[in-house]
């Protein structure tokens, strides 16, 4: 008897090889196994893989995510601020980063009224979640980012009283050194200071 072929076994697997001798043309079918045609895995309704729908994300139409950003930023500024020497503007940014990062996490739900209150019941309803309670668990780097700004702003503000207190305290030796009109008569503002660490740190160098 004639050797009949055996089928390839390597174009099982391919939608596109012909069919083996013998069995009649089938259409084409996607293959099966839970993934998408081309072996892609479904996408959620974000556009991102995975099973489940994605996280909430930051609205910067919503003012308490925003206060909560510029708490933040104001913050790191008015730290900069008071290391580069402006404690002026150091202390305005980390007051402000304070007024935004308490008002970001102290947001508390918005009540929506009813249907009914037009009517003359003045029923409300259930309190609606707004500011960083509507996100959820995708507040986090909002929460994070107020925070921050919170701790920034207490070091700007720190670093901005302790420039004004020691302008108050050693005003002879600031006085001194902006009048003097060269630099051996700001040298001579030196002996204003105090013998002890914090009298080298503020003396002027030669």
């Amino acid at each position: 008897m004639p050797d009949r072929r055996q089928p390839d076994t390597s174009t099982d697997d391919n939608p596109f090889a012909a069919p083996p001798e013998g069995r009649p043309d089938q259409p084409w079918q996607p293959r099966s196994g839970g993934d998408g045609p081309g072996g892609d895995r479904p996408k959620d309704s974000d556009g991102g893989p995975g099973t489940g729908p994605g996280p909430a994300r930051w609205d910067p139409t919503d003012p308490i995510q925003r206060r909560a950003r510029y708490a933040l930023l104001a913050g790191m500024w008015g730290f900069f601020f008071g290391i580069f020497g402006i404690p002026s503007v150091g202390l305005l940014l980390g007051a402000l980063a304070l007024y935004w990062g308490i008002s970001a996490l102290r947001a508390k739900p918005v009540a929506a009224v009813g249907a009914g209150t037009g009517s003359g019941t003045g029923t409300a309803s259930a309190p609606a979640q707004g500011g960083l309670a509507a996100l959820g668990a995708a507040a986090r780097p909002q929460r994070t980012a107020a925070v921050s700004g919170l701790v920034t702003a207490s070091l700007a503000i720190l670093l901005a009283m302790t420039s004004y207190g020691l302008q108050l305290a050693y005003k002879d030796f600031y006085v001194c050194r902006e009048d003097a009109l060269t630099k051996t008569a700001e040298l001579q503002c030196n002996t204003l200071l105090p013998d002890n660490p914090l009298g080298e740190v503020l003396k002027v160098q030669r």
